[in-house]
């Protein structure tokens, strides 16, 4: 049987009944006859007060010593009776029996030891730490508040995205992470080699031979699964895939991440407007969860690191969310210029929105969140499906306050001439697709699907400004530590 956690045991009614907690000392305060330790072992964000009475019967030289040489970060087991607390704050507190030190956190350096056993004091001292200093030590930063908040918060989405697709008849499908063509077509990738790069350079090799390669061609790091959740959906009608995903965009901002998770269903015999209601039901049950479950966590973020969150994702919960094409949303950026607000980038007609237009969109257009559809066809991937005037297709972006886009989405091309046509077109090689395009050969159907960043949808409950702090060990230009 598996210890009982801190967030069980302060569930429980204190009847003096004997309990034991594990977990790691945040705090310790030392008076003349009694020493508060707090615990916490990340299963909630509060602690819980741990109290040694040195006046109690039966009290212990040895649990003294070993008081004396606890410091914050170190690991504990602690023995006692929960009982009623006095201090205003916290229902229930331990009255402490026995502690045993089970790894200790020294303040100090411990100079006497070999320099290959050099401990250096714990960096976590009970003080508000820069987020900039927490991501040099990514592997020590859940024990603080906000990341074991965030974490918990990831663990609890996670579950919840699993938990939607499989109540509405979805099939999840593990995609590969090797892939030998680009789902974008846009550029951006990892090469994946087992070739040996150095001898190839000593050489002075010009031209390098994939087919002497692990594959036999050239491969990388998908930057999506779609493509195959498609060949998927003209099989079992609904599935989704939830997976790492990776870009090797030269982009050191908040926003970017080289590694990063993608939510991504694809519906048969769906068209674009089943496909934006879908989005929108399925954000709804998202905030929805994080809202009932995460509620401690959330109250958290929004004192902490960022007022309204909670309002935000309550206001999005009961919207109906807006509609506008992309012709009219331009041209109501268009009229905010005219009417004197300053924009960075301007906006016309066959530019991609920017993140200062969508935030203008759902905070000023129609002040809420808005979905916009029908993008030119110049701007999109090659696998939308065109529109009847030739230059536009039907994608869809779901925009909300405060962040902007969180989901893309689009109704697939169906049509195989005209999906040939579009890969042509952009450049790109027909026969690295022939696979794909044989779902227009052998019983093309209509259907749709988005894509969700996992991370961004975590910075958006959390209010979190760096995509860095909202997954564990973040990759990004020159990160790859840990």
């Amino acid at each position: 049987m598996l210890p009982k956690l801190i967030n069980e045991i302060l569930a429980e009614s204190p009847v003096s009944q004997e309990v034991t907690i594990r977990g790691w000392v945040r705090t310790k305060r030392d008076m003349k006859n009694l020493v508060f330790i707090e615990v916490n072992d990340g299963s909630c964000l509060v602690g819980i007060q741990c109290t040694f009475d040195r006046g109690a019967d039966g009290y212990q030289v040895e649990t003294d010593v070993s008081l004396a040489n606890l410091s914050t970060g170190a690991a504990v087991c602690i023995t006692g009776l929960l009982v009623p607390s006095p201090a205003t704050g916290q229902p229930v507190e331990v009255s402490a029996q026995s502690l045993e030190i089970t790894g200790a956190a020294p303040a100090e350096n411990r100079e006497a030891q070999p320099e290959y056993l050099g401990i250096p004091a714990y960096p976590l001292q009970k003080k508000r730490h820069s987020m900039e200093f927490l991501r040099e030590i990514a592997h020590l930063r859940p024990r603080t508040n906000t990341f074991g908040a965030v974490l918990r918060v990831r663990s609890r989405m996670a579950y919840a995205i699993h938990e939607y697709f499989s109540k509405r008849g979805f099939q999840y499908i593990h995609t590969p992470i090797i892939t030998a063509g680009d789902a974008e077509g846009a550029g951006a990738l990892f090469r994946v080699t087992t070739l040996d790069l150095d001898a190839l350079i000593k050489d002075g090799s010009k031209h390098i031979d994939y087919t002497k390669d692990f594959f036999g061609k050239k491969t990388f790091l998908t930057v999506s699964g779609q493509l195959e959740a498609e060949t998927c959906a003209a099989a079992l009608s609904r599935v989704y895939t939830f997976g790492p995903t990776f870009r090797a965009e030269n982009s050191n901002t908040t926003r970017h991440l080289a590694e990063f998770w993608m939510v991504e269903p694809e519906v048969a015999f769906a068209d674009l407007t089943d496909n934006m209601a879908l989005a929108e039901d399925f954000l709804k049950y998202i905030f929805t969860t994080a809202l009932e479950n995460c509620a401690a966590d959330l109250k958290f973020f929004d004192s902490h690191i960022e007022k309204g969150i909670i309002d935000t994702l309550t206001q999005v919960v009961k919207s109906r969310f807006a509609h506008i094409t992309y012709t009219d949303a331009i041209g109501e950026l268009e009229k905010a210029v005219k009417n004197g607000t300053d924009f960075e980038f301007a906006p016309q007609w066959g530019c991609d929105l920017q993140s200062e237009h969508e935030k203008y969109l759902t905070e000023k257009t129609v002040a809420g969140p808005v979905i916009v559809t029908d993008y030119p066809k110049e701007i999109k991937a090659f696998y939308m499906k065109q529109n009847d005037d030739g230059t536009t297709v039907r994608a869809m972006d779901v925009l909300v306050p405060r962040l902007g886009e969180i989901i893309g989405g689009s109704q697939r091309e169906d049509n195989l001439e005209k999906l040939c046509n579009r890969i042509v077109a952009m450049g790109m090689d027909v026969h690295d697709y022939s696979w794909y395009l044989d779902l227009r050969r052998y019983g093309t159907f209509p259907h749709a699907g988005f894509g969700l960043g996992f991370e961004r949808l975590i910075q958006y409950i959390t209010g979190m400004a760096n995509i860095r702090d909202v997954i564990p060990y973040p990759r990004a230009v020159g990160q790859a530590e840990f």
